[in-house]
């Protein structure tokens, strides 16, 4: 799951997201204090949209640049730095007072993508990181027929083990998604502050 798979899924796939952001991220922001943030594989850019319209600076990675095109090609009134970014390779240059990564496909192959989401939250940070809720058995298929096993990818819980002291977990929970997609009904969200 490479940048060249990912531009070819951008390019290839008509995709019809509603434009609006997912409703953990709505639900687990509203009511926090606005400062910098870092929204990792934002993909259309809803996410960073509408975290820049609460007041949030926003800065938005994604591993496609064809990803990044299309998000920074619609217009919004608020501005948002729009960065290209391999998160198994590389980690942010700065740290956010809110990392946000929903439906990330984080690698067990890959443990430095992990490990770069938490480095990037400042103190006094949160990390939310939101992932569909998938059996043990069974695997995501790419738009290319490519078959990823569920059990190939970091849940939030193998997350939140890599935390360590000096964290304080906030939502750790699973809950009804309220647009159903595909055959995920169900989300596990994890937001976790990092002591000041």
């Amino acid at each position: 799951m490479d940048q060249e798979f990912w531009d070819a899924m951008y390019t290839n796939v008509d995709f019809s997201w509603s434009g609006n952001p997912n409703g953990a991220l709505v639900d687990e922001v509203t009511g926090l204090p606005a400062g910098r943030a870092l929204d990792v594989g934002c993909g259309d850019g809803s996410d960073a949209r509408w975290l820049a319209a609460q007041g949030w600076r926003v800065t938005a990675v994604d591993i496609s640049q064809v990803a990044l095109d299309r998000a920074a090609a619609v217009q919004t009134p608020h501005e948002i730095t729009w960065r290209l970014l391999d998160l198994a390779k590389e980690a942010p240059a700065e740290t956010y007072d809110l990392v946000s990564a929903h439906y990330l496909p984080i690698l067990k192959t890959a443990p430095d993508t992990a490990k770069h989401l938490i480095g990037a939250v400042a103190p006094g940070g949160r990390l939310l990181l939101v992932a569909h809720d998938t059996p043990a058995e069974g695997a995501f298929h790419g738009h290319d027929g490519t078959e990823f096993p569920y059990a190939d990818f970091a849940s939030p819980a193998d997350v939140r083990a890599l935390l360590g002291d000096g964290w304080t977990i906030e939502t750790d929970v699973k809950r009804d998604r309220a647009l159903k997609a595909n055959n995920h009904h169900v989300d596990i969200i994890l937001r976790a502050r990092r002591d000041a």
